[in-house]
């Protein structure tokens, strides 16, 4: 285990007390879905504030940049949850989500490319999602691809 990954364990730990002490999350999820993914996808990160993008996929010779977006879903049926915010005007080729349990470990991710979700952020109906480019979990899962394997849930 490497000292980045011993760190956000660390981190993970203190983020479950936190919880269990103040009912709040401690609002690590971005970086630990972040680094779930690099670490389970094989991606390499991309620069630190790069606008768009998380994280690249080098695959035969072509580069992908990924979005990745994170939620922790501490009761298991809040499918309709919101994802963040994704920019159609940021450069972007794909992107990712990474569904945390309670304990923040990963649970499920999918993929979508740009134009899957340049579709489903565009169709008219909704202003959240049209407005804020803001997609329910279920929406994007519907859209998207399963890149990694469900586990059971702990409770």
């Amino acid at each position: 285990m490497d000292e980045v990954t011993r760190i956000l364990e660390s981190a993970k730990r203190l983020a479950r007390r936190y919880r269990a002490l103040t009912g709040r999350p401690l609002g690590i999820t971005g970086e630990v879905a972040e680094h779930t993914a690099v670490r389970l996808l094989g991606l390499a990160r991309s620069e630190v504030r790069q606008p768009g993008y998380d994280a690249i996929r080098r695959r035969a010779g072509k580069i992908t940049r990924i979005q990745i977006k994170a939620r922790c879903l501490v009761d298991t049926s809040q499918d309709g949850q919101r994802m963040g915010t994704i920019r159609l005007d940021r450069q972007w080729d794909s992107v990712l989500l990474v569904v945390l349990d309670r304990h923040l470990e990963p649970v499920q991710m999918y993929e979508a490319d740009r134009p899957a979700v340049t579709k489903a952020l565009l169709k008219p109906g909704s202003r959240s999602r049209n407005e804020r480019g803001a997609l329910a979990m279920n929406q994007f899962k519907r859209i998207a691809q399963p890149v990694w394997p469900k586990r059971s849930v702990r409770d």
